[in-house]
């Protein structure tokens, strides 16, 4: 038995999941269908013998699908989400599974309505054997009491060509944020996934700092964690070079991600216990230096669409569900919200509240874009940041 799957949007992201799809890296999972406003873009998938679409509304009525995968921008992810559930389908959606918390969870009602359907979010990043040996890590208890995380993010250098690729790029109206919700959303799951939701979060973000934009292009947070750990994560599409460093500090040592390399200085004992009962004043715990290997995912998109299928048809548990999806997406909204406010907020958000702002940002909008064809990039590394 396969799934019969429906891809909606052919942008940059979709004609990946479509190009690794037709060359049967999913098993049992059979992409008969595409939808794209542009005829352009669909000619290539029906002469191929694909069904095609120009109104997703009438793929996701057509018969001839049992799922879809949306690959839209992202105000359409909700909209389009519920009306598939709707429909009787099992839908996997791309990042982010909304554009903000209250879309999130109204998408989310939609699905707990229709149990017998699978809602996934695409976050592929968890299947990458560098997240997944950090977080066995910590599910061990090998970095003791955790501390401190920081996250130096800025390696998403943008042009100003890539935000006139589309009206709807980097506007408030269109995309609802910027470098968080687009570029740095999948590493905001990482986090969610790895050490959960802090409890409160002050952002201070760059509006338009670095491009003609009017979103986010330069963040710099700070994070409280229930337990008293401290984070900061910094990004921006304006610094090149850039840096990529992840770093988890701990009683029992810290582990480090940086320039496709995993270390982990582990401490011979707990920090801590060796604060309270030594008598030397600037003493601290010998240390192995740890170097752990790790290979690249070969095909982290097909992986987690495996899975999808795996879950539809086996009843397989969801390496990401679409109840994941929200955690990133609350954070990413915080850290706006509150560089917006000046003041920190205690998490969970107010959803509603951010709604009510992100309605005012685009109802005061004046950003006029000059849109320009773009020369395709071959952006694949970006994947596994």
């Amino acid at each position: 038995m396969s799934l019969r799957l429906g891809l909606i949007g052919l942008g940059n992201i979709g004609r990946h999941h479509a190009a690794y799809l037709l060359d049967g890296k999913v098993p049992r999972c059979e992409l008969v269908a595409v939808c794209n406003p542009t005829l352009a873009r669909l000619e290539p998938y029906r002469t191929r013998g694909l069904k095609v679409f120009t109104d997703p509304h009438e793929l996701i009525q057509s018969g001839v699908v049992d799922s879809v995968l949306i690959a839209t921008p992202h105000y359409q992810h909700t909209a389009l989400g519920i009306a598939a559930l709707e429909a009787g389908l099992h839908v996997m959606v791309e990042k982010p599974i909304s554009a903000h918390k209250a879309d999130a969870e109204r998408l989310l009602a939609a699905a707990a309505s229709r149990p017998e359907l699978i809602l996934a979010g695409m976050f592929q990043l968890r299947v990458e054997p560098r997240y997944a040996k950090i977080r066995a890590l910590l599910a061990g208890g090998d970095l003791g009491q955790i501390q401190r995380v920081t996250w130096i993010n800025t390696d998403w250098f943008r042009t100003e060509t890539y935000y006139a690729s589309g009206g709807w790029r980097a506007t408030w109206r269109g995309e609802g944020g910027g470098v968080l919700l687009n570029q740095c959303l999948h590493n905001l799951d990482v986090l969610a996934w790895l050490l959960g939701l802090p409890a409160r979060v002050r952002g201070f973000c760059q509006f338009g700092r670095w491009h003609r934009i009017e979103v986010e292009d330069q963040v710099t947070a700070y994070f409280e964690y229930a337990n008293g750990a401290t984070g900061t994560f910094l990004s921006s599409t304006g610094e090149a070079p850039g840096t990529n460093r992840f770093e988890i500090a701990g009683s029992r040592g810290r582990v480090v991600l940086e320039n496709n390399r995993l270390t982990f200085t582990r401490n011979e004992a707990d920090a801590l216990d060796w604060s309270r009962t030594v008598n030397i004043g600037f003493s601290k715990p010998d240390v192995w230096n740890i170097e752990i290997p790790f290979s690249d995912a070969a095909t982290p998109h097909a992986t987690l669409m495996q899975n999808f299928v795996a879950a539809v048809l086996d009843g397989a548990p969801l390496i990401a569900s679409g109840a994941d999806g929200l955690h990133s997406v609350e954070l990413a909204n915080a850290i706006t919200f509150s560089s917006l406010l000046g003041q920190t907020l205690e998490l969970p958000l107010d959803g509603a509240a951010w709604e009510r702002k992100l309605a005012e940002l685009g109802a005061s909008s004046k950003l006029t874009k000059e849109i320009r064809t773009v020369v395709t990039d071959d952006f694949a590394a970006s994947f596994r940041r």
